[in-house]
Parts: C-alpha cells; sequence; structure tokens
C-alpha cells in the first residue's frame, strides 16, 4: 500500500544542493512542490513511487527538488522564539530540563533588561517562575551559558541535532552531506 500523497513532502534545495535550511527542515506541500515544476523553478532529483494524475497528465511526486536560481541565505538570523530555544538547544538554561519551555529575561524588564539576544534565555516554566523579576543572585538560580547573539551557522549545526520526525529516504544523500565523513 502506497503512502497517502499529504505524506509526500518534498525536501527543498537550494541551487547548491543545500537545504534552503536545516531546522526547521526545508519542505514544500506535493502541491506546491508540482506547482513549481510546472513553473519550471525546480529540477526534480529524486522521487516518491506515489502518483498524482490529472485527466490528462500523470506524475510520480518529487521527494526532493532543487531551486534553478540560487537564494543568498540570511546573513543574521531573526530573533524569534524558535530560534532562542534553537540556540539552547531546547534546553531549559538553569536546569536542562527540555520540558514545557518558555524564555526569561537575564536581566529582569522591571531591572531594564532588554528584549535582545544577549539577554534572552531559554527557561522551563518552573525555573522561570522561581526567578520571577529577581537577578540571578537573588533568585539562586544559575545560567548553565550566557546567552549570545548566534550566527546562522551555529543554528543550523543546532538544527542538525534535532532531525525531524519525518526522514525520507531519498533525502539521505542531500542532508548533512557537508559533515564532516568518520574515517
Amino acid at each position: 500500500m502506497s503512502q497517502p500523497v499529504g505524506a509526500c513532502p518534498a525536501l527543498v534545495l537550494n541551487a547548491d544542493y543545500r537545504p534552503l535550511s536545516y531546522f526547521p527542515l526545508s519542505l514544500w506541500s506535493w502541491q506546491d512542490t508540482i506547482k513549481a515544476v510546472f513553473l519550471g523553478r525546480v529540477n526534480i532529483l529524486s522521487e516518491y513511487d506515489r502518483t498524482v494524475r490529472s485527466p490528462s497528465f500523470e506524475i510520480r511526486l518529487p521527494s526532493v527538488v532543487s531551486l534553478k536560481t540560487y537564494v543568498q541565505p540570511a546573513r543574521h538570523p531573526a530573533f524569534t522564539r524558535f530560534n532562542v530555544f534553537l540556540r539552547d538547544r531546547f534546553a531549559c538554561q538553569y536546569c536542562g530540563d527540555g520540558d514545557d519551555l518558555t524564555f526569561d529575561h537575564v536581566l529582569p524588564r522591571s531591572r531594564g533588561g532588554r528584549t535582545t539576544w544577549d539577554n534572552i534565555t531559554t527557561a522551563c516554566s518552573p525555573c522561570n517562575l522561581r526567578k520571577g523579576g529577581r537577578m540571578l543572585k537573588e533568585s539562586g538560580l544559575h545560567l548553565r551559558s550566557r546567552p549570545y547573539v548566534p550566527t546562522v551557522g551555529q543554528l543550523q549545526e543546532n538544527g542538525r541535532s534535532f532531525p525531524p520526525n519525518y526522514l525520507h529516504d531519498s533525502w539521505n544523500d542531500f542532508l548533512y552531506w557537508d559533515a564532516e565523513l568518520e574515517a
């Protein structure tokens, strides 16, 4: 039995055959992929065994496509909640727990702290409540690592440590290809 058509996303690679992003992995729905094929915007590099049909046409669903035009990667990562979690490897920077994550102002806003890369850290809800609006020394908590402004490369490297729930076999040749090979 073949997989449902909705479970056939395509891995999208830049024109240099690297994923547009590692985390979240650059995936398109089968509909967006077929549209890009018909508009001549992508090359098909690998396909699923699944086909879709119209009254006059049949096509195997692409599993890996590359853009025909190179897209310049972002130079600086966006300051988002997700990217803060990714920088901190989805772990509370006070206790190391990975559940019920939120973020914390190291220097509380009530004491002049700003919402910036170097003042925001990942915290689980219990640690965040324990710290409250107090300074670190007052709360008795200690940071495992200080917040910092990450590079795009650092976020991509961290993202490789958290593979998505679904990885099709045809994607293996294109993911992590720039990683160092084991001897």
